[in-house]
């Protein structure tokens, strides 16, 4: 398993839970981003840096994960894709992207979108604090212990 991470927009304290626990569990972690991020030290822990492309993080991590990785974006487009390869996606705000709500995400995001172009509206959900760390500690390790889980029942059935 891996956990890959579009780190453009992750904040610090989901980078400090993500650290902690992919450590813990000796999971490798790629953080994927157009600018460096400050990361500890660890054999477990990368920084992979794309060019300055619109879209060349999410095109990488697109690429490169596979079936049994945990991705963490708030790009729904990104998240929506990877959806369609069976993978398992949330956001940062410990919300689970799944076939059955990732297009309804996706058209609201687009409505949302077309609304604030036109100057109508405005943008809500900027807040991220405490409330929103929590929800997302426990989706993510939900999420990690059911693969973990489900990654040692796949091995002890090969063998």
């Amino acid at each position: 398993m891996t956990v890959w991470i579009d780190g453009d927009s992750c904040p610090k304290q989901v980078r400090d839970i993500i650290n902690t626990r992919c450590i813990n569990e000796k999971i490798q972690v790629h953080y994927v981003a157009n600018s460096s991020l400050p990361l500890p030290e660890s054999p477990y822990i990368s920084m992979i840096l794309t060019s300055n492309a619109p879209d060349s993080a999410d095109d990488y991590i697109l690429e490169h994960s596979r079936q049994g990785d945990l991705i963490l974006t708030r790009d729904i487009p990104l998240a929506s894709a990877l959806v369609k390869k069976r993978l398992v996606v949330m956001n940062d705000r410990g919300n689970l992207f799944t076939k059955d709500n990732v297009s309804e995400r996706l058209a609201q995001r687009d409505f949302m979108q077309m609304m604030r172009e036109a100057g109508i509206g405005q943008d809500k959900g900027k807040n991220y604090g405490p409330k929103e760390v929590k929800a997302f500690a426990a989706c993510f390790d939900r999420e990690l212990v059911r693969m973990l889980r489900e990654e040692r029942f796949a091995k002890a059935a090969r063998t």
